[in-house]
């Protein structure tokens, strides 16, 4: 399968919205400034916990971040008194050390230097203690943090030159192309000098430059290349260097792209207290499920974003990105996409392989057999499976190919021209003898009340229908498939479903297509690019084979995104392997209570401090205090008391149902997360508006 098709059929464009629906992302400007490539490069970058995007991210000092809780007059206050009485206890120590040493005879009987000496020990000791003591009680360094050291960096800021020259400028900027000049390109990095360069093309030449430096033979080729095509050498196969109208902030350097902004509050960790909220394939790898009702912002601000992303990262060539969802779902334009499939389009440039391009026949008819069959029918699938392959199989040795729908319902009907169509073409192949006990099994069940080819032929004829004409041809007739094979390529696919006109095999194809993706994304040899799959509605998509295929995509260097409106989709037996299976769990609000307690459960408890306060009558002194009370309750008409306070660490939930079904703001969610190599972060309150 090629990719000039692919870009003939890019060119096609849906119009956007001219209103966006509230849940939507209000529309940045058409017109951005124009990409300062070595500013972007040189941007601070440290090293953050797992969902922080890290571009220009400030690191937290967990003591600054204490410090914040306490006032800041009282803070003065309790300082300032403590530093009087530190003086004061200073001078009389100093003054009772002098007088003490003196009595022992010490500075009469030894020189002026030892007498000094001897001074200035006393003194250094004494301010110590009462540093250490008064400073303590002071809070003093949560002073010199909070208002001390600010004020001098400000100081110091000012004094400053206001203006620098051009050449302090460039000393100071980073060379985006210091790699290249450093290893023998400089030739190379003077012709990428004078173009201007995207965030898209910086990312794909970097990685044809590291791969060239694997062998010192290519770096001839990699100038030569840039040379001739300056920043469009290694271009994509479809000649696209960037995404219209891209609307996220990404940052390609590490493949993140930025959803939000974890709220400052103390449900969440200190770390990510009004940091950016950031996905990238460290996290994505352990697949992440999203749960939340219709209009809650699931494809404006989770689904269309990863795409987007997945999409520039195959452009920059470390990606490929899958994206399935309804015909109208807002996941892109056409023109994002190299590949778009859409079943009953007859518009459609692309059709779909159902057998995935698989080599063994089995393993094709075994997948396709499970996509077929209902979620009530999944205690049949054995059969059914047995049924499938007992014709696919022979139906290839004889053929050289995969049988078409039409020709597949035909021999699980059991009709005879088939029959003899496919005994003919063994016979002539010299296959005959090795399939005939097959045909001679799937003959014997024709007929019978329980016959699973009967089921199959019924759940096939969904797919046989005039629409669908030419979208799944074997035979070469029909449009080109595509086949999930292709895996190992920088490839952006968009699967398009006929949820409307077709909603029943839409269901069906979603499955196949969620199925062949993560067999082909487990099987690839070349695991170079991290492959991507977001699914816009995954409710008929998942099963028990793709939940347990979900758990090998992280080592596989390849993740989920799957949406779904509630988890009372799935058949009850999912629910608990789905949330064990991904890493990454998200809640929008307004979902159900019982789909709540789910993710309550499975984020669990931590440990939060609780203060009591208890009122009790006072009922302590003697007649005359006894006397006062009395009069104090004529008069106030309270009776008096006293207070006891009692802390202690208690277990609670880290969010409850209740408030996952009821306390989440519009346009925010609550994200577990699980990196790759196993870092966990904890439940985060994130605002996803922007």
């Amino acid at each position: 399968m090629g990719l000039d098709g692919a870009r003939g059929h890019g060119e096609r464009t849906t119009a956007a919205p001219a209103t966006p629906m509230p849940h939507q992302r209000p529309r940045r400007p058409a017109a951005p400034p124009p990409f300062d490539l070595p500013a972007w490069v040189a941007a601070p970058r440290p090293e953050a916990a797992p969902g922080i995007y890290r571009q220009g991210y400030a690191q937290v000092d967990p003591d600054r971040a204490e410090d914040a809780k306490v006032p800041t007059w009282p803070l003065l206050l309790r300082a300032g008194l403590n530093a009087v009485v530190g003086w004061l206890a200073y001078v009389y120590g100093v003054e009772l050390a002098k007088y003490a040493t003196t009595l022992i005879g010490v500075l009469p009987t030894r020189s002026a230097f030892v007498a000094v000496s001897v001074i200035l020990t006393l003194n250094i000791l004494v301010l110590a203690v009462v540093i250490k003591v008064f400073g303590r009680m002071g809070r003093w360094p949560e002073v010199w943090r909070r208002y001390v050291a600010p004020l001098m960096a400000r100081t110091v800021t000012r004094e400053e030159p206001a203006e620098e020259g051009a050449a302090a400028q460039a000393e100071r900027t980073r060379d985006p192309w210091a790699a290249l000049r450093l290893g023998g390109a400089a030739a190379a990095a003077g012709r990428l000098d004078g173009e201007p360069t995207g965030d898209v093309d910086y990312v794909r030449i970097q990685r044809a430059w590291e791969s060239a430096q694997a062998d010192p033979v290519f770096v001839p080729a990699f100038v030569e290349q840039v040379a001739a095509r300056g920043a469009a050498a290694f271009a994509h196969p479809s000649e696209a260097r960037e995404l219209a109208g891209r609307d996220e902030q990404h940052d390609l350097l590490l493949s993140q792209v930025r959803l939000g902004t974890a709220q400052d509050v103390p449900k969440n960790p200190l770390t990510h207290r009004a940091a950016g909220f950031a996905l990238d394939p460290s996290l994505l790898g352990t697949s992440l499920l999203a749960v939340g009702p219709a209009g809650t912002g699931k494809t404006a601000r989770l689904a269309r974003p990863v795409a987007e992303g997945l999409c520039l990262q195959a452009l920059a060539g470390t990606a490929c990105a899958v994206v399935i969802g309804a015909a109208d779902a807002e996941l892109g334009p056409d023109a994002w996409y190299d590949v778009v499939i859409a079943p009953g389009d007859q518009g459609s440039a692309y059709g779909l392989d159902l057998y995935g391009a698989v080599q063994d026949p089995d393993e094709a008819a075994a997948r396709l057999a499970e996509a077929l069959l209902p979620d009530e029918l999944t205690a049949r699938a054995e059969t059914a499976r047995t049924a499938l392959q007992q014709v696919v199989g022979p139906f290839r040795a004889g053929f050289g190919r995969y049988p078409a729908v039409r020709e597949l319902r035909a021999l699980l009907g059991g009709e005879p021209e088939a029959l003899e169509a496919l005994v003919k073409a063994l016979r002539a192949a010299g296959r005959l003898g090795a399939y005939e006990r097959d045909l001679e099994q799937r003959e014997r069940q024709r007929g019978r009340a329980d016959d699973p080819g009967a089921l199959l032929a019924d759940r096939l004829a969904l797919l046989d229908r005039p629409a669908f004409e030419g979208a799944f041809a074997t035979d070469g007739t029909g449009r080109p498939p595509f086949a999930m094979r292709v895996l190992d390529h920088p490839l952006r696919v968009r699967v398009k479903l006929p949820e409307r006109s077709h909603p029943e095999a839409a269901r069906m194809l979603s499955r196949l297509v969620v199925g062949q993706f993560v067999q082909a994304a487990a099987a690839r040899e070349d695991r170079s690019l991290f492959a991507g799959l977001v699914v816009d509605d995954a409710s008929a998509a998942l099963d028990a084979h793709i939940v347990r295929g979900l758990q090998r995509l992280r080592a596989a260097n390849a993740g989920a995104v799957l949406l779904l409106r509630t988890l009372v989709d799935l058949p009850e037996a999912l629910r608990a392997p789905l949330f064990g299976a991904v890493g990454c769990r998200m809640v929008f609000p307004g979902i159900a209570p019982w789909d709540g307690r789910l993710f309550s459960e499975a984020w669990g408890t931590h440990l939060v401090r609780e203060t009591a306060v208890t009122h009790a009558p006072d009922t302590s002194g003697g007649l005359v205090r006894r006397a006062g009370r009395l009069g104090r309750k004529a008069l106030s008409g309270t009776t008096a008391q006293t207070e006891s306070v009692t802390t202690r660490d208690v277990e609670r939930l880290r969010w409850s149902p209740s408030d996952l079904a009821h306390a989440l703001p519009a346009g925010h969610a609550v994200v577990s997360l699980t990196a790759v190599s196993g870092e966990q972060v904890p439940p985060l309150l994130v605002d996803l508006r922007g």
